[in-house]
């Protein structure tokens, strides 16, 4: 059971740290019923699991890319993202930033459900599967905006090649995605880890990052991990019930201190 002192100690170390950032992973689209793209129920594994090289095949042939992406299978693949709403941790994420505690999220999840509530100063580093991104000059668009009378279609700015704004196998992390991360871990001392193990990378470098200049981390997981052994605080419990109750001390403490 998690003890208000844990969330107490975890609340006045993330208020002492001069630049806390937040990463999130696939725990916290679980809590909002989407399913893991792995294991039993899974995505993939009701629906197949995508090419290695799904980059690559795309590459060699956009327009068909694009008519597999229109099939009533794609759309019934990320149904479940579709109807899926935020969590309280997805809150609890965004209203921190409005407290101005919170200086930059970086997550692994697909959903859109950060930006859905409210989070800004973010960036999706496998992307969203909601928008459409240009390879040649990395604009992204809602699915709206663009014309599907062409296939594949154009670039509005730069005629470009577009695709999915989801990384595919075998893609590269779109640069402007990697630099704004490597930017904010740069100046990060604190980083709430919530949802996720932190084992994959490129996202799960940029926390280690943190903690090997001397920074803390702050895991909210519902079990122990691989990263709990250098995480200074562990909070054990989900996040939708986990993050609202660390913010809700953390913004007691912050009024407090201001009063």
């Amino acid at each position: 059971m998690l003890s208000d002192e844990q969330i107490q100690r975890a609340a006045e170390a993330v208020l002492r740290a001069r630049y806390p950032i937040a990463l999130t992973g696939a725990g916290m689209s679980v809590e909002s019923g989407i399913p893991p793209f792995r294991g039993p129920g899974g995505l993939w594994t009701k629906y197949g699991e995508p090419p290695m090289n799904g980059f690559q095949i795309f590459m060699a042939d956009p327009k068909k890319g694009w008519e597999d992406r229109l099939k009533p299978r794609y759309e019934e693949l990320w149904r479940p993202l579709r109807v899926a709403k935020p969590n309280p941790g997805h809150y609890a994420l965004a209203e921190l930033e409005k407290l101005g505690v919170l200086r930059f999220l970086i997550t692994q999840n697909v959903d859109d459900l950060h930006r859905q509530a409210g989070t800004k100063a973010l960036a999706e580093i496998h992307g969203n599967y909601k928008l459409i991104r240009c390879l040649e000059c990395n604009a992204r668009y809602r699915e709206e905006e663009i014309s599907l009378e062409v296939l594949p279609p154009p670039c509005p700015k730069c005629g470009g090649l577009l695709k999915s704004d989801t990384v595919s196998f075998g893609e590269p992390i779109p640069t402007d995605v990697l630099r704004q991360c490597a930017e904010h871990a740069a100046r990060a001392d604190l980083v709430i880890v919530a949802g996720t193990s932190a084992t994959v990378y490129p996202a799960a470098g940029f926390a280690i990052e943190v903690k090997e200049r001397g920074g803390k981390l702050v895991e909210v997981n519902l079990y122990e991990s691989e990263i709990t052994g250098i995480c200074d605080f562990s909070l054990r419990g989900t996040s939708a019930e986990t993050l609202p109750r660390l913010a809700a001390a953390i913004a007691q403490r912050r009024k407090a201190s201001l009063s």
